[in-house]
């Protein structure tokens, strides 16, 4: 259950104004009172009095809500003690504003509202309150890094510390822009990891030159395993058009680049018949790690090896790399002999190791494999068709 915000007012009254509390179980408001005679009545003087300005103070992840009666309201600022603010618009005919964003938790808030009688004259009242703390904070890991290059097929992908039960109202907070009007579409899937991850795919590869940047506005928003308490905001740019093909069938590499082929590569795929062999479909070169331990232990397959690797390039969660494997050479081109990994020889992995870019597909087909990469192994969201992408939208 989520607790009731902290209220703590604080007002400061213009002349003739009264402050008046009104506290309920989720909210309460700071009301700054018409003069004798009720909202906008005549004063003894003959004027009108200030408008009745109620603020509707939130709980966390609602907006703030100002109202004014017997009068409307020209400005409202809400501040927080960072300096950031919460801007709104004023509805009703200028009798009410609302927040466009919601309240965050945890927050102490300030805030100035400037209101008119009908015959023009200005006053302003000032309020604050605090929202409760979260219970539980959720946040985020983005890929790629920020102001990073990649390959045309890498995702805009953001994986979540905490569960996201509530997808929609997080997915509206996600913000895409790209320099050329790129169509693209979130989707949610299960991260290798188990936890809940969103990308944004395009519905074909990134044109080269593409600039992507996200506006991840979540802080005050809730995601059903946790709040957020702050804003996100990343950016970055697709290099060149190069696509890896990997044909299992004739144990070949082929390295193109803008529809030339560039490098063709002899190697050998997994083993065919069991666990040792090869994902086939598209996958995403992930990151590249240069020399690595690699102990089959950790991916299932017993003790059957544990070696230093060199030029290694990840492609699944699940360790699936194209690396250096000299040990296998005498099946180089000819036979698929590895434990599920594209091996090739040193000179071939050096080369092709500082060819390649993260982001980087690799569509790799064959017939005996152990299945297609899935969504969350890696970037296998090339591997669905483009309605079945977008179906996996919350907002769909």
């Amino acid at each position: 259950m989520r607790r009731s915000p902290v209220l703590r007012i604080r007002t400061t009254r213009p002349v003739l104004a009264a402050v008046a509390l009104a506290v309920s179980l989720t909210a309460c408001s700071a009301q700054a009172a018409s003069g004798p005679g009720g909202s906008g009545a005549p004063a003894a003087d003959g004027s009108a009095s200030p408008p009745k300005v109620t603020v509707v103070e939130p709980a966390a992840g609602v907006p703030v809500t100002v109202t004014a009666a017997g009068g409307t309201i020209s400005e409202v600022k809400v501040m927080d003690a960072d300096g950031g603010s919460l801007a709104g618009r004023a509805a009703g005919g200028g009798t009410r504003w609302v927040s466009d964003r919601k309240a965050a938790p945890g927050t102490r808030y300030t805030v100035e509202v400037t209101s008119r009688t009908a015959d023009g004259k200005e006053s302003t009242t000032r309020s604050s309150f605090e929202t409760a703390r979260a219970d539980k904070v959720n946040k985020l890991t983005l890929a790629p890094g920020k102001n990073t290059t990649v390959g045309i097929a890498h995702p805009l992908s953001i994986v979540f510390d905490l569960p996201v039960t509530k997808k929609a109202d997080v997915e509206r907070q996600l913000k895409v822009t790209t320099s050329n009007g790129t169509e693209g579409s979130w989707g949610w899937v299960k991260d290798h990891s188990g936890r809940d991850r969103a990308d944004w795919r395009p519905r074909a590869y990134w044109k080269p030159g593409t600039k992507v940047t996200l506006r991840a506005d979540l802080n005050g928003t809730d995601s059903g395993g946790g709040w957020f308490v702050r804003d996100y905001r990343t950016g970055f740019t697709v290099g060149a058009a190069q696509v890896v093909k990997v044909d299992l069938d004739r144990h070949e590499l082929t390295l193109s680049r803008d529809g030339r082929t560039v490098r063709t590569i002899p190697v050998s795929g997994g083993t065919p018949g069991g666990d040792k062999r090869s994902w086939r479909g598209t996958a995403v070169l992930m990151a590249k790690e240069g020399t690595i331990n690699m102990n089959s232990e950790t991916v299932g397959l017993g003790d059957a090896y544990d070696k230093d690797v060199d030029y290694s390039m990840r492609l699944t969660w699940s360790g699936m790399y194209a690396h250096a494997a000299p040990w296998n050479a005498r099946y180089f081109g000819k036979a698929n002999m590895s434990s599920g990994c594209i091996g090739m020889s040193d000179a071939d992995a050096a080369s092709f190791y500082g060819a390649v870019h993260v982001g980087d597909p690799f569509e790799i087909t064959g017939r005996d494999t152990k299945g297609t990469v899935a969504e969350g192994n890696g970037y296998g969201a090339w591997n669905l068709s483009w309605e079945q992408w977008r179906k996996k939208s919350a907002l769909a």
